[in-house]
């Protein structure tokens, strides 16, 4: 087993960070330039919110299919030939000549982002002892966040300057630089034993998961939070993008640095939760999103940029909360519990578009917060709900 420091772990972490970096440029890089794509290409505020859905929508489903397979063919393979199609799915982007293509390409790229993530951790478990996992994973999550942004930034400061195309190559060839020093630097597997792949039991564990209400509650606030927190990303560019702000595509790229506010959330929910009991860290991060939605009602740019960072910080101190939370309540196979969480997840940022589109259109951002609010009410009831089964649990074992 890889020892925590040694120069095999700093090379693995490493590798996996780049990795994980790689993932999250790609898949949100597109998301300042929406209001470009729609104009360019003269569709509806919904229809150019579908680049960003339709990846995160294959990506969710991709997350079925890699572990179950990882465990039978090995992980580093995987993460090697994923994240090259990845690449490609970006070199490529650029020379589309309509948005049906555009679209189909972003629908292949996150089917294929979805190798790393869905396998990234079960490869430090197979390498890392314990002490050593511990530390890379907390790298690992860092490096998620930093590729949410830094893909952001870099598509809305290219895109300033050579449009949408420039953003996707731009994208690509960084990815290309990324995914040589991964491929060099990640160690073979040593560790690694290879189990048969057996459908029915996955689809057996799978469905034991959804049957357990302690860990379906977990995965509708994971699912419908962020169902509402990146879409109000992707709303506010179009809200920024027009009068009075006019924020050019590079500027709106800028706004996704209060996504820091979510890096200092997850870094703080696990000294909340010592604190707290899980379901109450849960409701106190939905309460924080439902008042940072509201701060950016104001019309002040730097207000709404401040709403943003309070919200970014209340979704992430939930949502790190409810994956842990799903990992404590898995009686058995935790590791497809936990991808049935990410599944939750990343279909709801696919699907929020729909449900906030109508009310974006019939009363702009005051509608798309009202819209808010009457789904955080709801993953606020069940977290409550989680919060008193808890409680009542702890009386029944006295």
């Amino acid at each position: 087993m890889i020892e925590a420091y040694s120069r095999d772990w700093w090379r693995a972490t490493l590798a996996l960070c780049l990795g994980s970096f790689t993932v999250f440029v790609n898949l949100y890089a597109v998301q300042p330039l929406l209001p470009a794509l729609r104009q360019d290409f003269d569709v509806s505020t919904l229809t150019a919110s579908l680049a960003m859905g339709a990846s995160t929508l294959t990506l969710a489903v991709s997350l079925l299919i890699y572990g179950p397979l990882s465990d039978a063919i090995g992980r580093g393979a995987i993460m090697r030939i994923t994240l090259l199609l990845a690449t490609l799915c970006s070199l490529i982007l650029p020379f589309v000549a309509d948005f049906t293509s555009l679209l189909l390409l972003r629908s292949l790229q996150g089917l294929v982002l979805g190798g790393l993530p869905a396998v990234a951790i079960a490869w430090m478990g197979d390498e890392f002892d314990k002490p050593a996992l511990m530390l890379a994973v907390g790298f690992y999550i860092s490096a998620n966040t930093l590729g949410g942004i830094g893909g952001r930034v870099l598509g809305g400061i290219a895109g300033e300057y050579g449009g949408w195309q420039a953003s996707f190559l731009s994208v690509g060839l960084l990815s290309l630089i990324c995914l040589a020093v991964f491929w060099r630097l990640l160690p073979p597997a040593r560790c690694f034993k290879p189990s048969p792949l057996r459908l029915g039991v996955a689809l057996a564990s799978l469905g034991g998961h959804l049957r357990n209400p302690l860990l379906l509650g977990a995965y509708l606030i994971g699912g419908l939070n962020f169902f509402i927190f990146i879409n109000q990303y992707s709303y506010i560019t179009f809200r920024l993008s027009d009068a009075p702000y006019a924020l050019s595509t590079q500027w709106l790229g800028m706004i996704f640095f209060t996504y820091l506010g979510g890096t200092l959330g997850s870094a703080l929910s696990g000294r909340v939760a010592q604190r707290l009991s899980q379901p109450v860290c849960m409701m106190l991060g939905i309460a924080i999103l439902m008042a940072g939605s509201l701060v950016t009602m104001a019309a002040s740019l730097a207000m709404i940029l401040l709403g943003l960072t309070i919200a970014a910080f209340g979704f992430f101190l939930a949502h790190s909360t409810a994956s842990s939370w799903v990992g404590r309540q898995a009686l058995r196979a935790r590791g497809s519990a936990s991808a049935l969480y990410l599944v939750f997840y990343y279909s709801g940022a696919s699907l929020g578009g729909f449900y906030l589109e109508p009310f974006w259109q019939a009363a702009g951002w005051f509608g798309v917060i009202a819209a808010s609010w009457l789904v955080l009410a709801m993953t606020m009831a069940i977290a409550a709900w989680l919060w008193w089964r808890e409680r009542v649990d702890l009386i029944s074992i006295r």
